[in-house]
């Protein structure tokens, strides 16, 4: 296959090229020359005109919870990797509170079968940490998952971690598995609720959700991560950061692959979500964007812009958490926390740019380089010859607007309903073949098992 007349934005570039794809790989990248390039001319191949369109690497969300298995009610596999392929993102990583969690070695391998059986993109699967459960972390196949999923604060099952011994033993035995923690204090937020609850009653209004999931809960449950951390030596990812209070312990612009001087290596993710959306938003949608951590003001949501080009934001996911919308009534005790995202998480950030929040450059660096850096994804992540040919096309200038008909996830809402967005994928390729192209899914396409390096 190839792909010419789009602009490829790729490693800190933007510049108009030809992607040459043999099988499942990349085998060249042209740069576009004065006189025909000779390597465009491949016989028997299928060329894809894209002018007008750029060229990235497939998106890798490392944050996402597909539901399967146990809660397929409200998601799947098979619907949420078509939302995938459709929002341009080619790989994603799910999160371990399934039922059964992925705490043990079985229900590992377990969710790896039901993925190479239906998810029609890449995937892999952090494994959970318990109280319990870290003596098996030297048997984890480390080449096969990105890292290991802490809840520092959490009502899942025996998921909530908060044993000062258990978290010792946990961060003392990660290696060099990365940890990517939740991180909210639970005893702050049960003082909250239990004060709230007795001023408004049993299920208080859903815009007291920042004040029950509060600053202090977060900034304290991470200033104990980052402490453990530095004490152990270990890799932590803190994920979906929200207050500008957290971003202050964020080094910026840390390095992905080395660490010197033996400092902990400490990075943070930020959603789309929380990118997105402020306080003033919960008049308009309510319950809908009612997550953990909670949504806060447009304060913190600045400081998390402003850390996306300082470097204190490493990557961007999309905590894609799928609910039925009748889960999503109510205030803060009884409505479900959790938003589907990632059929509209690159579109998204595509209006950031738009805005001058980030640069281009910036967002394929967040949404598709660090992931493969800070995971050690093998072959993905990058516009390279011998890489996999992950990758997604989009054109701007190209209006349209988000719809109950076109969402793919199963629980058939999002928070993006009625939006107009100017940006569009047009086309995802996965491996080499085209998964998602005008509207619509290839319903037998399958997606890889992503590979690892830990170094």
């Amino acid at each position: 296959m190839i792909i010419q007349g789009g602009t490829i934005v790729n490693e800190n570039r933007v510049f108009k090229g030809t992607v040459i794809i043999d099988d499942d790989r990349i085998i060249d990248i042209i740069e576009e020359e004065p006189q025909r390039d000779s390597r465009c001319e491949v016989r028997g191949a299928e060329t894809l005109n894209v002018e007008g369109c750029y060229i990235l690497p497939g998106v890798i969300d490392s944050h996402v919870h597909f539901r399967e298995p146990g809660l397929t009610a409200k998601a799947d596999i098979d619907t949420e990797s078509c939302a995938a392929a459709a929002g341009g993102v080619t790989s994603y990583f799910d999160m371990p509170n399934t039922v059964p969690q992925t705490t043990t070695l079985e229900a590992l391998e377990e969710k790896f079968r039901l993925a190479a059986e239906k998810s029609h993109v890449n995937y892999s699967f952090f494994f959970g940490a318990t109280n319990d459960n870290s003596a098996l972390f030297s048997q984890l196949p480390a080449e096969r998952i990105p890292g290991i999923k802490l809840f520092m604060g959490s009502s899942t099952g025996n998921m909530l971690v908060d044993q000062e011994e258990s978290l010792d033993r946990i961060f003392s035995s990660a290696g060099r598995l990365p940890l990517m923690a939740h991180c909210e204090d639970t005893e702050i937020i049960n003082q909250n609720m239990a004060h709230f609850k007795e001023q408004f009653g049993d299920d208080p209004d859903v815009r007291l959700h920042p004040l029950i999931r509060s600053e202090e809960a977060c900034l304290a449950s991470t200033t104990k991560a980052i402490g453990l951390a530095i004490k152990h030596d270990a890799r932590l990812h803190i994920a979906h950061i929200t207050t500008a209070e957290e971003l202050e312990l964020i080094p910026k612009a840390p390095s992905l692959w080395e660490r010197a001087g033996g400092e902990a290596h400490i990075t943070a993710e930020a959603t789309v979500g929380h990118l997105t959306f402020s306080l003033t938003d919960y008049e308009r949608l309510g319950a809908r964007i009612k997550v953990n951590p909670a949504i806060k003001n447009f304060r913190d949501c600045q400081a998390l812009r402003d850390g996306l080009m300082d470097g204190r934001i490493t990557t961007i996911g999309t905590d894609h958490a799928p609910h039925l919308l009748e889960q999503k009534q109510g205030g803060c005790a009884r409505a479900a926390s959790g938003m589907p995202m990632i059929q509209f998480s690159l579109v998204t950030m595509l209006e950031l740019v738009d805005e001058g929040v980030l640069t281009f450059e910036r967002l394929v660096q967040l949404m598709c380089h660090n992931p493969a850096r800070l995971f050690g994804v093998r072959e993905r992540g990058f516009l390279r010859p011998g890489y996999k040919a992950d990758l997604v096309i989009v054109r701007p200038r190209s209006p349209w607007t988000v719809s109950k008909d076109i969402i793919l996830s199963k629980c058939g809402w999002s928070p993006m309903e009625g939006h107009e967005y100017q940006w569009r994928v047009e086309k995802t390729l996965c491996n080499g073949r085209l998964v998602y192209a005008d509207g619509a899914v290839a319903a037998d396409a399958r997606g890889e098992e992503i590979q690892f390096s830990h170094t």
